[in-house]
């Protein structure tokens, strides 16, 4: 029996949940008469959360905090991260990740108590980092337009990463923050390749799309840089050039990069895309991500887990380094503004 293969959905398969007794699996596709899963329809799960801003501790990141109004994400990229997280709430971290979306109502509330309590000092706020904030669910619920809504609304500072055009939506409130140097807007590009991304990324917005994001937001004032992330040796390592020239060219200001690592299930759902999508290469690629992390595609040692070592990671970076030195000469993104904050919001009397 030949397995079908899930458009417009990055996962082919259910991992197992290391926190689940007992689950369906597909070990042994061959001896079913009918496929056991079928192509998942989005399903929506409300969550009534206490918090909605999170510190992260991670050496890699420096001190930050993040703030993820929906867990899952409808973009379904294969390498993402994230998936790992979705096993805490009882769902896999494969096709269930990018079908089975939560979403936090409540995160503009949350948020605007966050930032009130009286110890806070401010500094930026991701927005994002785990799931994006801008995916396809956020054209309902606004959920990301509420809680601009009240980081404008108090004067505070954020940052934003994102691979969906609908970015532009909140343009209005982005420009407001801009005006005081209260926002960076990160678009994510992985590749510009589209046979690629719409294997490697199948909901998101185009490479085009992205790029003209890009342009929109810089000719609105809004200081925006790129993520070429995560690099995959032997898929899209090569691109690096071409991504940060036409970045650059439709007036980004910053460039950062990281390479692939697949902790956890990730390794086994990314394993099972490459064979599906790319036998011809699958040896090549494999063992190229394996050389840059010890051996090993699953890689938590701080330092080495985004960045990478040995021959194939040096080769990148150093092609990423050339590339942004050519093309970003002279660019910064503008410094945030930590003083323009104020818990009284924005109307004042004096």
């Amino acid at each position: 029996m030949e397995e079908e293969y899930f458009k417009g959905r990055g996962a082919q398969i259910k991992t197992v949940n290391k926190f689940l007794k007992a689950e369906y699996v597909t070990e042994h596709i061959e001896g079913l008469d009918e496929p056991l899963f079928s192509a998942p329809t989005t399903q929506v799960f409300f969550e009534k959360s206490k918090k909605i801003v999170n510190k992260v501790d991670s050496p890699d990141l420096r001190m930050m905090y993040s703030s993820n109004p929906y867990q899952g994400c409808e973009h379904g990229c294969i390498y993402c991260y994230a998936r790992n997280t979705h096993e805490y709430w009882g769902f896999n971290a494969g096709l269930d990740f990018e079908s089975k979306i939560i979403v936090k109502k409540d995160a503009p509330k949350l948020l605007e108590k966050f930032i009130l309590h009286p110890n806070w000092q401010a500094v930026p706020i991701s927005v994002s980092g785990n799931t994006d904030c801008y995916q396809p669910l956020e054209r309902k619920y606004e959920l990301t337009r509420g809680m601009l809504k009240i980081f404008a609304r108090y004067r505070h500072p954020l940052g934003m990463i994102t691979k969906n055009s609908l970015v532009l939506r909140d343009i209005d409130l982005l420009k407001d923050l801009a005006q005081d140097n209260l926002v960076h807007v990160y678009i994510s590009i992985t590749t510009l390749d589209e046979d690629l991304r719409r294997v490697m990324e199948p909901r998101t917005a185009s490479a085009a799309k992205r790029l003209q994001t890009v342009e929109t937001l810089s000719n609105a004032g809004i200081p925006v840089g790129i993520m070429n992330a995560p690099i995959i040796p032997g898929l899209n390592h090569h691109e690096i050039p071409q991504i940060l020239k036409a970045a650059s060219d439709r007036g980004a200001l910053g460039a950062g990069m990281t390479v692939v690592r697949l902790n956890g299930s990730i390794g086994k759902i990314f394993e099972d895309w490459l064979r599906k999508n790319f036998p011809d290469r699958f040896e090549k690629v494999w063992h190229q991500i394996c050389e840059m992390h010890g051996g090993n595609v699953n890689d938590s040692q701080f330092g080495r887990r985004m960045t990478g070592e040995g021959n194939f990671a040096e080769a990148i970076h150093q092609l990423f380094a050339v590339s942004k030195k050519k093309y970003f000469a002279g660019k910064i993104m503008p410094a945030i503004d930590l003083t323009k904050f104020r818990r009284g919001g924005n109307l004042s009397l004096f």
